[in-house]
């Protein structure tokens, strides 16, 4: 997998740990600590009907010498979010999913499909309780900090760090650890809730986008 879309990949993760819906999740004792924080930010997030924040990304890699950072914003309905993030936007209806490079001036079309690299918010909060392991490995002051490690699929994935707000039951911070030694950090730094949104601010439009070339994978 290339760098460019394990990024692609990790943010789109980072959508689905910031529009969490509750589900029912299995746990040994030494995790239940873990799985009710869990469970205390998914049941807040549901409240919302909304979700509009800003973040600011870096992914580092020592041993590939590679290092990036930049800003991004994200709007969210249910499975429906649009991320503007350095030189790509990305639209998602659910079920359709449009990546717009603005250096290509192109765009990938394809469908949110049930395979191991795709992700929506439903998707993985209906997953992550049998194919992850949480644990609780800090709580200081106001922030808590979850260890996510897959037990099966995403093998792409060493782990996911999730530091959480304990009064605003948000998340703050995610670490996405890659095997080949990749590390993506997102930081939220504002987040707003239930905006009126559009349902049609989630879908490309292709008229607003001059000489643009659709490329549909679908």
């Amino acid at each position: 997998m290339s760098m460019k879309l394990f990024r692609t990949l990790a943010v789109t993760l980072f959508v689905t740990v910031i529009a969490l819906s509750p589900v029912k999740l299995k746990a040994q004792s030494a995790e239940k600590k873990a799985i009710a924080l869990l469970e205390e930010v998914t049941a807040k997030m549901k409240s919302y009907k909304t979700m509009k924040l800003d973040f600011t990304y870096s992914m580092q890699n020592k041993g590939q010498k590679i290092k990036e950072a930049f800003k991004g914003s994200l709007a969210a309905k249910g499975d429906k979010y649009k991320l503007n993030i350095s030189d790509q936007q990305i639209f998602c209806d659910g079920k359709t999913a449009w990546t717009y490079s603005k250096d290509a001036n192109e765009v990938n079309i394809n469908e949110v499909t049930g395979d191991e690299d795709s992700f929506t918010p439903t998707k993985f909060m209906t997953s992550y309780g049998s194919n992850y392991k949480s644990k609780l490995i800090e709580d200081k002051g106001n922030l808590q900090v979850i260890e996510m490690v897959p037990t099966k699929g995403r093998r792409k994935l060493a782990k996911v760090r999730l530091t959480l707000d304990k009064a605003a039951k948000q998340v703050k911070n995610m670490q996405v650890f890659d095997k080949n030694g990749g590390v993506f950090t997102y930081n939220i730094e504002r987040f707003v809730t239930d905006q009126p949104m559009p349902d049609a601010e989630f879908t490309f439009k292709a008229s607003n986008y001059p000489k643009v070339e659709v490329v549909d994978m679908r």
